[in-house]
């Protein structure tokens, strides 16, 4: 029986968790701007502290990833003799799959936890509870912003990792390993279809951007507000967010790509 209560009350602290994070997500967006050049500042803050902070990771990887994706495509390919198919390895590659899940587990591991942290300390020093007190909203003025940020930062992120990628792996495959140049973009270009390739990949990235702020902006809020319970949110934050954004890529890619 101790078994038993224990499941349950596990899964009733997981549904009140999901709960109270939809009401998060719901509150945070459908307060009415008070100040909207306030409010645009705040969301341009946090666009360069979620966004451009994350950048430089995301180009590093994305780079890197690139040429061992074209190392591995042209060790299969010669085999059959088919390495013109390169480039259209490449862009598929990272367009449907690699570049929308790589920068959103990126994106988890620096800015997610970023924000995880950054909240979490707020609560710690009562600077939520200090703006309550002065009738200003947390929700608008902490959540909001950076819940904002991270869904318009992930795709653009996406967008520049499988950039950076795919030249990455041109450079290799027309430098390094001699595929003719030509082959590779006209491949490429008659794979990649716009709408069922390109526009998919950006709604991806869409929903792990607001799976993971929103996750990361719930672990801090509901933190316990001590030094131990800040890290243990912030590792949660990580944890929590790598494991949905790949539940959530195989429901999406069953619906997008699906037979």
């Amino acid at each position: 029986m101790q078994s038993v209560i224990k499941v349950g009350r596990s899964s009733i602290a997981s549904v009140q968790a999901l709960g109270r994070l939809a009401c998060l997500f719901a509150q945070s967006l459908l307060q009415k701007p008070t100040n909207l050049k306030q409010e645009f500042s705040l969301i341009t803050a946090q666009l360069y502290s979620v966004g451009v902070l994350s950048l430089l990771i995301i180009a590093l990887s994305g780079l890197f990833i690139g040429m061992v994706l074209a190392l591995q495509g042209y060790t299969v390919l010669s085999r059959f003799g088919a390495t013109e198919a390169l480039g259209q390895l490449v862009s598929l590659s990272l367009i449907r799959e690699l570049g929308p899940v790589v920068a959103a587990l990126l994106f988890a591991g620096r800015a997610g936890s970023a924000l995880t942290a950054e909240v979490g300390f707020m609560k710690a020093t009562e600077q939520l509870s200090a703006l309550e007190m002065m009738a200003v909203n947390p929700l608008t003025y902490i959540i909001r912003p950076r819940l904002i940020a991270g869904m318009i930062a992930m795709p653009i992120l996406a967008l520049i990792f499988n950039m950076v990628a795919i030249y990455s792996a041109w450079y290799v495959c027309v430098a390094l390993l001699h595929v003719d140049s030509g082959s590779f973009w006209a491949n490429m270009q008659n794979a990649v279809d716009f709408r069922l390739d390109v526009i998919n990949g950006l709604i991806k990235s869409l929903c792990f951007g607001v799976v993971v702020t929103l996750i990361a902006l719930y672990q801090g809020y509901e933190s316990i507000p001590t030094t131990e319970g800040i890290g243990r949110a912030t590792t949660n934050s990580v944890v929590l967010s790598s494991i949905s954004v790949l539940g959530l890529d195989f429901l999406l890619t069953a619906f997008m790509f699906g037979t």
